[in-house]
Formats: C-alpha cells, sequence, structure tokens
C-alpha cells in the first residue's frame, strides 16, 4: 500500500506563489494532484502545507489536507526529509508503509514513472527509489573560470579524451522519492542509506525555479505528445 504526500509551502520568492500559479491553463500544484490521484496507485494523496489557498486547491483536486504543517517547517530553508518526517509522525503510519514525497512542481512525471519506482523499489529490496538524468555534457571536460576571464580545465587529465569515452553523472530531477516508511524516519543521512537511481530522458526532466525556467517547461509541457491528455 502506498501514499503520496505533495509537500507544498506556500512561500516562494523566485516564482511568487508558485505551486499555485497557472500552469498550462491549472494550478502548478494540479497537474501531479491529478497524475497521482488517476494511477491508481495510491490508497491516499495527501498535501502537506501551511497555506489557505494551496489547501484549497488540493481539496479541490481531491487530495487530503489532514493537517496544516508548522511554521517551523515551512520556511526557505526546510528540507524535504523533516517535512515527510512530520506527515508520517501525524499519520501514524507503520515502518512498512511505502511513501512517495511528489513535489508540486512535478509536472513531467507520469503514473508509469511512478509504477517502474514501485516495481524497483520492491524488486531490489532498496531503502529509496528517486528519478535522475544524465548531465547533458561529461563532468570530467568541465572548465573553471577565473575572476580576470581565464579558462582552466577542472580535470587536465582529460584534455584529450572524446565525450563518448568519458564517465556519465546523474542528477537529481526533483520530481519524486520513493521510500518506506522506515527509510524516511531512519537517522541515517539519505545517501548513506540504499538509494536506487531510475534514469528519465533529459526532455522530461525540469526544474523550475526561475521565470525562464517555468517558461520553457511550459512550452514542452504543452507540446509533449499525451502529457496534458494522460491528466486532463
Amino acid at each position: 500500500m502506498t501514499i503520496a504526500i505533495i509537500p507544498a509551502r506556500g512561500g516562494s520568492k523566485r516564482i511568487p506563489r508558485k505551486n499555485v500559479r497557472l500552469f498550462a491553463g491549472h494550478p502548478m500544484i494540479s497537474w501531479p494532484l491529478r497524475m497521482a490521484l488517476a494511477s491508481g496507485l495510491f490508497k491516499r494523496v495527501l498535501v502537506s502545507t501551511d497555506d489557505a489557498e494551496i489547501a484549497s486547491v488540493a481539496r479541490e483536486e481531491g487530495a487530503e489536507v489532514p493537517f496544516i504543517r508548522p511554521d517551523s517547517l515551512a520556511h526557505d530553508m526546510a528540507a524535504t526529509v523533516p517535512v515527510i518526517q512530520h506527515a508520517i509522525s501525524e499519520l501514524r503510519l507503520p515502518g512498512h508503509e511505502l511513501i512517495c514525497c511528489l513535489y508540486p512542481t512535478a509536472v513531467f512525471t507520469t503514473a508509469d514513472d511512478l509504477r517502474e519506482a514501485v516495481q524497483q523499489l520492491q524488486a531490489t529490496s532498496a531503502d529509496f527509489v528517486m528519478p535522475v538524468t544524465a548531465y547533458t555534457y561529461p563532468l570530467s571536460r568541465a572548465l573553471s573560470l577565473d575572476p580576470t576571464g581565464r579558462l582552466a580545465m577542472k580535470a587536465p587529465e582529460y584534455l584529450n579524451s572524446r565525450t563518448q569515452d568519458c564517465d556519465s553523472y546523474y542528477h537529481d530531477v526533483g520530481q519524486f522519492y520513493l521510500g518506506t516508511a522506515a527509510a524516511w524516519m531512519s537517522e541515517k543521512p539519505f545517501y548513506e542509506q540504499m538509494v536506487q537511481g531510475m534514469t528519465i530522458p533529459r526532455y522530461r526532466a525540469h526544474d523550475i525555479d526561475t521565470p525562464d525556467d517555468w517558461q520553457l517547461a511550459e512550452v514542452l509541457f504543452r507540446h509533449l505528445p499525451g502529457l496534458m491528455k494522460t491528466v486532463k
């Protein structure tokens, strides 16, 4: 049995009211909420928020808002893990329960992504599964730029390496994290637990933090075949 928890605080400085701002015609948070509810994967879909408008939109979409997040977990520096730990404690969930932290900006996440993550978690007995994607250029050939504008290779030993011969590196795409309640409540740092990466294509990996990010993401979202259709 799996529970989705969407952490959505009211404050956002770079894009004010980001979680309820209209994205492709609907509040941003509506898209992952609708996808989660339509997926059939979750016995409960909940929103953890400190904000009355976000709570209202969530309830209108069919999600639960069983508690209001305390101010101590709703500021700029509040990390995700304590927010999910608070929700687990409030709900008194058992350790074996599967918890999916699904971000309110995860508009490119699909139900198939979540199904694959559940299957991967169960097949590997991992603590967490999270989506990642490869950097677009090999980090082995990264350059530094000093205050005078002078360039230098960070790893000079790769000067003559072909890009296809360099190692691939991956980054978190900031969409969701699936794990057991026990893993979420663990005192171990996140990456000291067994965390499995699930690769997704770069065209669906977008961190929406600035107005430019927003514009690009909205254009791509509207033109991805079937993505909007599956969650309307």
